[in-house]
């Protein structure tokens, strides 16, 4: 059951569209007139686009956009969340990312990755209400490269309403609870990792009583420490060339360049450690000696570093750093 589906109370003969999930087992409806009230989830049933059409056909399942310019009606029950970023698994390498669109509303949007000022434009359009749309596919193995997903967009109908807000979303995803966040996704009915993109930040569930006494005790509780992950395998030897790292590099500074370059050293470095590796190997060119140096300057004195020295210089001139590690 997912916002924007359109349903009915078990116990009255109310009819309306779920609008939030308020928690423990509570949905928020909205009936008739625009009111809303809380139901426990076991006490609604979904209605069938079948049944829908055959018992009551004058009600649309969902509202369509009209091409006319008419007033709507006051008792017109519209879906008004349910827009979602979800990734779908191809397969164990690669994931399907996808913006799904479970309202009753056009929604012009656009969705870029990047921080300012270098975003990249992903996709842009208006998805039209109870629709789908696939962005791109994604490898679990550049996880740590996503980057930060901004989603914008505005609710838009042909109709008189109140205004609503621009949405504007922002995603940075973290590996333990980027996989753990797994559901069956709306419309596409695939299992994903699902995102809702006009959910709220924070909210009071209706006739849940705040109790400050039992907050603070849980605040105190000893908490069981989450299982650490242990970060992927590097390989032997890393290409720090810029060329390797981003196709952005011709839109950045010298400063962001050589602080991409360090920023995967030190993360690959840190995953060999903890992955035991012997040893491991970084190709930083020749060049002007920068990012050499600053390489050199982090490993000298490391509580994890044997030795370092200049590795293969038939194939790299002074263009490599072997690391030995402890």
């Amino acid at each position: 059951m997912n916002i924007g589906d359109r349903v009915r109370l078990m116990r009255g003969r109310e009819e309306g569209v779920v609008t939030k999930v308020l928690g423990n087992g509570l949905l928020e409806i909205e009936i008739e007139d625009g009111f809303t009230i809380p139901v426990q989830k076991g006490d609604i049933v979904v209605i069938s686009e079948m049944e829908q059409k055959v018992f009551n056909p004058t009600l649309p399942s969902r509202i369509e956009p009209q091409n006319t310019d008419k007033r709507q009606t006051i008792n017109e029950i519209l879906a008004n969340k349910g827009i979602y970023m979800a990734f779908v698994p191809v397969n164990d390498r690669e994931l399907s990312q996808h913006l799904i669109n479970n309202t009753d509303w056009d929604i012009p949007f656009m969705l870029s990755v990047g921080a300012d000022p270098h975003h990249k434009g992903l996709a842009a359009g208006v998805m039209k209400p109870k629709t789908s749309l696939k962005v791109q596919n994604v490898l679990v193995k550049d996880f740590e490269e996503w980057g930060t997903f901004t989603f914008q967009a505005f609710l838009f109908r042909l109709a008189f309403m109140k205004l609503p807000e621009p949405i504007i979303k922002r995603l940075k995803f973290r590996v333990n609870t980027f996989f753990k966040n797994k559901s069956k996704a709306p419309l596409i009915n695939q299992d994903a990792h699902l995102f809702q993109l006009d959910a709220e930040d924070s909210v009071n569930p209706v006739n849940l009583k705040i109790e400050p006494d039992k907050i603070i005790e849980k605040m105190f509780e000893k908490q069981a420490p989450e299982p650490m992950i242990l970060p992927s395998k590097p390989a032997v030897s890393i290409d720090l060339h810029i060329e390797e790292l981003t196709k952005d590099s011709w839109a950045m500074s010298n400063s962001e360049i050589i602080s991409l370059q360090m920023s995967t050293f030190e993360r690959q470095f840190e995953a060999a450690i903890a992955n035991g590796m012997d040893e491991i190997t970084f190709i930083h060119g020749v060049g002007n000696g920068v990012l050499r140096e600053a390489i050199h300057r982090r490993l000298s004195g490391h509580k994890n570093v044997a030795y370092f020295e200049d590795a293969q210089k038939e194939k790299f001139g002074y263009g490599a750093t072997k690391v030995k590690i402890k």
